[in-house]
């Protein structure tokens, strides 16, 4: 198993944005550092607490200063950007991170965005298939393109001059295009299936319960063999929450502290979902009543803290429960104690790991 991470950073409304951005930057130059293989930012527009307002401007801010790691769009909302735009940014983001990028894309799932970019009342999940389908088709065409669709078009026929360039979208280093990622945040996910039909990696949210990641699996294999793609479960991404410390009682107090950053991250969520009337990502079977489902559970399924020991045996019981999986992504938090932040992901590298994947072998040399 791999080690990546993937942050939709939720800080306190009142801190110091310059601040967050560059805890946020230092978490993943921490990461490359420590040989994290991929690492993916969220951007909401709207969001005191989710502040990264564009995960593109945030990677090409951080492209020069890491090495190794794979850096991903985590998501990008497809329904509140013109597809031609977004195909020139990405394809330059791609040279910039010299062939390093990958390309996770969604509807977009906040409504407060959705209404300020005029689409809160629409079909986002047909936009968002119109806006990649656009976008491909840019990057595979030539100028003048000419395409026309329901919501966007995209044409240089009037003002093309082939012989200086002008009227050419560029198009991205690795062809045909960036490797392309979904995330899954719903139980049985048809979007899973209809992402690994078209040749893409589903990566299933932090906070989902485990019996509805696990229904992730059969939904991407059966993409995978309606396309007649090898069902390969290095693949499959699993994003979760996880603290590690040295000692297990100070892991204990940081991640289940009211007002600190595990606890304060799924509020938000709580209060976000709830209020949206999607309550039931929280539930842990789907007939559970909705008063049932209350921020303690959440935090008490949710979350993985302590020791890097402890740590081990509760990441491998959950891939028993899950199924196997190539990469876990390491949520990341608010760092209100930057030196624990750092421990943790230091620890997380360098301790559990190793464990979690020797724990794993074992496994597989028992059940031969």
């Amino acid at each position: 198993m791999k080690l990546g991470f993937f942050t939709m950073p939720i800080h306190p409304i009142d801190k110091d944005w310059r601040l967050s951005l560059k805890e946020d930057r230092e978490a993943f130059l921490l990461a490359d550092e420590l040989g994290f293989t991929e690492a993916y930012v969220g951007e909401h527009v709207t969001d005191k607490a989710e502040n990264i307002t564009s995960c593109i401007a945030f990677i090409a801010w951080i492209a020069a200063a890491t090495k190794q790691i794979r850096l991903g769009t985590g998501t990008i909302n497809m329904p509140n950007t013109h597809p031609a735009a977004l195909a020139a940014s990405i394809a330059m983001l791609d040279h910039m991170l010299d062939g390093r990028l990958i390309f996770g894309i969604s509807p977009g799932g906040l409504l407060s965005d959705a209404e300020l970019f005029g689409n809160l009342d629409a079909n986002r999940n047909e936009m968002f298939l119109e806006a990649i389908n656009q976008v491909l088709d840019i990057w595979t065409g030539e100028p003048p393109y000419n395409l026309r669709g329901k919501y966007w078009t995209v044409s240089t026929q009037k003002t093309l001059i082939r012989e200086i360039g002008q009227g050419y979208i560029p198009g991205p280093l690795q062809r045909p295009h960036p490797p392309i990622v979904v995330t899954a945040v719903a139980p049985f996910s048809k979007g899973v299936t209809e992402a690994a039909a078209r040749g893409w990696d589903p990566i299933s949210a932090n906070f989902l319960m485990p019996a509805w990641v696990k229904s992730h699996w059969p939904k991407y294999a059966e993409g995978c063999a309606r396309s007649g793609r090898a069902l390969d479960a290095k693949n499959w991404r699993v994003a979760k929450s996880v603290f590690v410390a040295k000692d297990a009682s100070k892991a204990k107090a940081y991640a289940t502290d009211p007002d600190g950053p595990y606890v304060s991250y799924y509020r938000s969520l709580f209060t976000k979902l709830k209020k949206n009337g999607r309550i039931e990502l929280f539930k842990a079977r789907r007939d559970q009543p909705d008063d049932e489902v209350t921020l303690e559970m959440v935090c008490e399924k949710l979350i993985i803290y302590g020791t890097p020991d402890s740590v081990t045996d509760q990441l491998l019981a959950f891939e028993d429960e899950v199924g196997k999986f190539g990469t876990l992504l390491y949520a990341g938090k608010d760092w209100k104690d930057p030196q624990l932040g750092r421990e943790s992901m230091i620890l997380m590298a360098e301790k559990v790991m190793p464990q979690v994947n020797a724990g794993t072998l074992k496994q597989v040399n028992a059940a031969e």
